[in-house]
């Protein structure tokens, strides 16, 4: 299996703020997770001063504007209540909040965004603006889901799906390393994937297990040779359904890590089936790492 030895930078953090209550709970919990990177946090807030110039009037464009700067000083204010020691860097941008957070992102690291915006209309569900900034990053993002569930478990879950997994179960482990808790390596594979008849995938059940198992025992004999000092559990399940096993397995756990893949289309980037799923529905927040050149084809 290629790959470098090295762990990965998880650089800075970024979160989107814009006044919502799922918003200010992704900055602090940015803000906990630039602690505990050492890292400084970019609070942004991309008003689309720009892209209303034209429709409404200067004093409403001021109005906008000041409210954005208003907001972004509060957000600090609250971030360095709980993290005195943190390093906070706020951006007030003319431009709309997608663009700003890919642009912010591609200079500092990770963004973090919560799961609804101000517009959402279900505490379930991710905001249009989310759904477009996971869509098109080509950064590390994560959504800020389920952080009220319970008691932290010390457990960075890995989805890994082949042996193109390893990137981002490395992303795991130092996000596992820096909690100082333990990695799970969880694979879930799905007897009626698309690959032919269901009835000749039937028949060559243990081949494809066996398949499978050995892409997922080769990236944790990886993650273990490049984290010796991690607790790394290895799975594999077998269900119908991939995203509802990953559902529930992250009821037990403090970040689901997983590659960002993303599903062909002519309207432009679109999240897979299961990456879908896992955005609108996980029970912690969720890593999802951009996919490499080298990983071809749509999710099943």
């Amino acid at each position: 299996m290629e790959g470098t030895t090295s762990s990965p930078e998880l650089g800075s953090v970024v979160v989107g703020v814009d006044g919502s209550e799922p918003a200010r709970q992704a900055a602090l919990w940015a803000a906990a997770e630039a602690a505990r990177r050492e890292r400084p946090l970019h609070i942004v807030h991309g008003s689309d001063t720009d892209g209303r110039v034209l429709y409404v009037s200067a004093k409403t464009v001021e109005q906008v504007r000041h409210a954005g700067r208003e907001l972004l000083d509060t957000t600090a204010t609250a971030v360095a209540g709980q993290f005195p020691g943190l390093q906070v860097n706020t951006e007030f941008s003319r431009s709309a909040p997608v663009p700003s957070l890919h642009r912010s992102g591609g200079l500092h690291g990770t963004i973090v965004v919560g799961n609804r915006g101000a517009g959402g209309f279900s505490s379930l569900m991710l905001g249009s603006v989310g759904l477009k900034v996971v869509a098109g990053a080509k950064t590390p993002v994560i959504i800020v889901r389920g952080i009220d569930n319970g008691a932290e478990t010390g457990v960075v879950l890995a989805a890994v799906r082949d042996e193109h997994g390893l990137e981002s179960a490395r992303y795991a482990a130092r996000e596992a390393e820096l909690r100082k808790g333990s990695l799970r390596l969880l694979h879930v594979w799905n007897i009626l994937q698309p690959v032919g008849m269901v009835a000749t995938v039937l028949d060559d059940v243990e081949q494809i297990a066996g398949e499978q198992v050995h892409h997922l025992n080769a990236v944790g004999e990886r993650i273990r040779e490049d984290f010796p000092d991690l607790t790394v559990q290895v799975d594999a399940e077998k269900s119908v359904s991939v995203a509802s096993v990953l559902v529930e397995a992250s009821r037990r756990a403090d970040l689901l890590v997983m590659g960002g893949r993303r599903s062909p289309s002519y309207l432009g980037p679109t999240l897979g089936r299961v990456t879908h799923t896992l955005v609108h529905h996980a029970n912690c927040p969720v890593q999802l790492i951009p996919r490499h050149s080298q990983e071809h084809g749509s999710e099943s």
